[in-house]
C-alpha cells in the first residue's frame, strides 16, 4: 500500500435487506470510531451487494478476488452467500469475516464448506438450536417435539441442532417435517404433527411459510395450544402481517441484546442515530462493527511500516493474527476465535411475540 494509498475495506452483503444494510452502516461507525484512517492511511470501504443467494454471491466474490488492493472482506450476510463466495476469496488468499452466517458447516472442522481464511462475529446455529432446546425442556417443561424446516442449509442445520440437544436432555422428537417455502397450505403436515400431540413446534423458517403456518396451526386440531418456536429468521414483527393476532405468543429465539456491552447503548446506538437518522435494528450491526475492529487490530498488529509511509501488509500474517484474535473486547463480548474462525461470544435469548406487536425478552 503506496504512501497516498487508502487501506480498501470491502464488504459482502445482502443490500435488499434492513440487516444488511444495518451491517454495512455499522462499520461506518467503527470506521468514525477509529478516526477514518488505519496507521494513518484513509480508508476506502466499498464492495458488492451478496444478494443473500449463492448466484449473485458467486459473482461477487469473484469481482472481490480479482480486486488485489482489498485487503479484508466483512461478509457475507447469508451463509448460503459464504458457500459460493468463499472458494473464491480463499484461493484469493483473503480474509473474510462475518457478521451473521450461522451455519454450523461453514466452521466445522474437516467440513468441505470450511475454507481458510473465513471467520464469523455471528453465533454458531449448533448454539442457538441447542439454546431452544433448552429453553423448552427446562423453562417451559416440555418433553415431546416436533420441527418443521423446508429443506434448505439454514433451517435443515437449525432444526437438527434442536433435534440432537433436545434427545440429549431427554427428550422425544415426534415428527421432522419438511414443507416447500412457497406453499400457502400446510394442512397435510400440520395434521401429521398433530397425530404425534407434541407440546412444542420448533420451525426455524423464513416468511411467508412461517406465518402461514402460525396461523394455520391455531386451526389444526391438537395444535390449538402448542406452543410455536421460531429462530431468529422469524423475528420480525413482519410475521403479524400474514399470520394477524394468531402470532400473539409466538416464541423466537435470536441475540441477547441485554448482553451486549454498555458501548452498544451508551455509544454505538446513538452514534448511528446520528449518523444515518434512524436506529439499527439490532439484528447483526454490533457484529459487522466487531468484525472491522478486528480487522483494524490484526492489521496494526502484523503490517510493515516504511519510512515513507508504505505498508506491507502479509496475507498469511494476516489470517493468523485473525485466527489469533482472544479476549477481544466487542461490542457483543470477548471475542476469541477457533482454527476454523468461530469468533462469537454468543448470548441466546427467547422472545414472544406480545399483542403491542413486538417481540418482549421472557429467557433467560
Amino acid at each position: 500500500i503506496g504512501p497516498s494509498d487508502p487501506i480498501h475495506i470491502a464488504y459482502l452483503l445482502p443490500l435488499g435487506l434492513d440487516w444488511g444494510i444495518d451491517a454495512r452502516n455499522a462499520v461506518e461507525v467503527a470506521m468514525d470510531d477509529v478516526g477514518g484512517q488505519i496507521l494513518n492511511h484513509s480508508i476506502q470501504f466499498d464492495g458488492q451487494d451478496g444478494g443473500c443467494n449463492p448466484e449473485d454471491a458467486l459473482a461477487a466474490g469473484q469481482n472481490l478476488a480479482a480486486d488485489g488492493s482489498i485487503v479484508a472482506v466483512i461478509g457475507t450476510g447469508c451463509s448460503g452467500e459464504a458457500r459460493a463466495a468463499m472458494p473464491v476469496l480463499s484461493q484469493a488468499g483473503f480474509v473474510m469475516i462475518s457478521p451473521s452466517n450461522t451455519g454450523p458447516d461453514l466452521t466445522e472442522p474437516g467440513n468441505p464448506n470450511n475454507h481458510p481464511g473465513y471467520l464469523r462475529t455471528a453465533w454458531n446455529d449448533n448454539v442457538q438450536g441447542a439454546a431452544a432446546a433448552q429453553f423448552a425442556w427446562e423453562y417451559l417443561g416440555i418433553t415431546t417435539a416436533a420441527t418443521i424446516h423446508d429443506g434448505s442449509w439454514y433451517p435443515d442445520y437449525l432444526q437438527q441442532a434442536f433435534v440432537d440437544a433436545f434427545v440429549s436432555l431427554g427428550g422425544t422428537i415426534t415428527a421432522q417435517e419438511q414443507i416447500d417455502p412457497e406453499q400457502t397450505d400446510f394442512s397435510a403436515e400440520l395434521a401429521n404433527i398433530a397425530s404425534g400431540s407434541p407440546g412444542l413446534i420448533y420451525m426455524p423458517i423464513f416468511l411467508s411459510a412461517g406465518g402461514y403456518i402460525i396461523d394455520q396451526a391455531r386451526d389444526t386440531t391438537g395444535l390449538e395450544t402448542t406452543y410455536l418456536i421460531g429462530s431468529d429468521a422469524l423475528h420480525t414483527p413482519d410475521i403479524w402481517m400474514v399470520a394477524g393476532n394468531d402470532a400473539v405468543g409466538f416464541l423466537v429465539t435470536g441475540d441477547d441484546l441485554s448482553a451486549r456491552s454498555q458501548d452498544y447503548f451508551n455509544h454505538f446506538v446513538p452514534a448511528y442515530i446520528a449518523k444515518f437518522g434512524y436506529q439499527p435494528s439490532g439484528l447483526f450491526d454490533a457484529h459487522a462493527y466487531d468484525a472491522f475492529m478486528m480487522i483494524n487490530a490484526a492489521i496494526e498488529k502484523v503490517a510493515v511500516v516504511e519510512p515513507d509511509g508504505t505498508i506491507h501488509i502479509g496475507r498469511q500474517a494476516l489470517r493468523d493474527a485473525m485466527y489469533a484474535t482472544a479476549d477481544f473486547a466487542g461490542l457483543t463480548g470477548n471475542l476469541t476465535c477457533t482454527p476454523t474462525g468461530d469468533c462469537a461470544d454468543p448470548h441466546i435469548a427467547v422472545y414472544e411475540f406480545n399483542s403491542d406487536l413486538y417481540f418482549e425478552k421472557i429467557w433467560p
